[in-house]
């Protein structure tokens, strides 16, 4: 009897929980040959999450919860959910059921009857999502890959079941900025992907605004790939050279043909564009040595303010 750990991150939904509660206590059901402890990660949540979920952990002993000190994210969430597990297998979901866990019997025989370590979900559509926000993750997607070494698979959730050895593996890459959709790909293993159709939120707001997914965009890119600090630097010696070619050019003007330089407006453009260049791509490395700022604080990724081991 294989042992199956359901990760929940939770921040702010006390809507959706009680629902969410009902669909995978059903499956759970549905699965009896297998033991399960359903984590839930409270990520400083500021309405009532928290005591719905101590509610859930009264009344059934398969329910643990690790609840923040603050919002840390859900990056930190999902992390503490792989930290505090101990099944077989682990799967990670979220509350608002978007992850149909109608689909968890479906993977655990998958992982158990075939060569797999991992499988994970993918939607096949973005229905419900404003156009605009479709576009642009569309677009990241294809520009992360080519900039990458890691593949990310367009559409793919953290709704994934993993072998306990992948878990471990993830466990290792314990860097303060995380962005897991890469790290699922960056430690390797065998990985069959499931096609659903996008599922709208049951309850609640979501917390990903566009300017949330945006940095969070910048985050992967900056994370897997230093294509933009290479584009950087050979832009740089780009610029030089036509600098230095315009320079003959004007040399060659005056002497031969006695043209004096004129053109200021030309000229303001000229040098606003190339300072403009100048600032994103100081930007660009900006973001990298933040990045490298951070991690050598060495600062804990989450602080846990309570489990329901200390309600014992």
């Amino acid at each position: 009897m294989k042992k199956i750990s359901i990760i929940v991150s939770c921040y702010n939904e006390q809507e959706s929980l009680p629902l969410f509660y009902k669909e995978i206590t059903k499956v759970m059901e549905e699965m009896d040959k297998n033991t399960f402890e359903l984590i839930f990660v409270n990520d400083g949540s500021k309405d009532n999450t928290l005591n719905i979920i101590k509610d859930f952990a009264k009344k059934d002993k398969r329910v643990r919860f690790v609840s923040f000190s603050r919002n840390f994210g859900k990056e930190a969430a999902m992390l503490a959910g792989l930290d505090y597990s101990t099944g077989d297998y682990v799967t990670l979901m979220d509350a608002d059921l978007q992850d149909p866990p109608k689909m968890l019997p479906e993977m655990l025989e998958i992982i158990e009857k075939e060569d797999y370590d991992c499988v994970g979900t993918r939607r096949v559509t973005r229905k419900g999502e404003p156009p605009i926000r479709s576009f642009f993750a569309r677009m990241f997607y294809k520009l992360i890959n080519h900039m990458s070494k890691i593949e990310m698979v367009d559409g793919a959730r953290d709704y994934r079941l993993m072998t306990r050895q992948m878990v471990n593996s993830i466990l290792e890459c314990r860097e303060y900025n995380r962005y897991s959709k890469g790290l699922w790909s960056f430690v390797g293993y065998k990985t069959k992907w499931l096609e659903f159709e996008n599922v709208e939120r049951v309850a609640g707001e979501t917390k990903w605004s566009f300017w949330k997914l945006f940095k969070y965009a910048i985050e992967g890119i900056v994370a897997f790939t230093t294509v933009p600090l290479t584009i950087a630097g050979f832009l740089g010696m780009l610029f030089c050279f036509i600098a230095f070619i315009f320079i003959l050019i004007i040399i060659i003007k005056t002497i031969i043909f006695g043209d004096p330089v004129s053109g200021w407006p030309s000229l303001a453009c000229i040098i606003i564009f190339v300072s403009g260049v100048q600032l994103f791509f100081l930007g660009i490395l900006g973001e990298y040595i933040a990045k490298m700022y951070l991690e050598t604080k060495k600062r804990p990724i989450y602080i846990v303010k309570e489990t329901e081991e200390e309600k014992k």
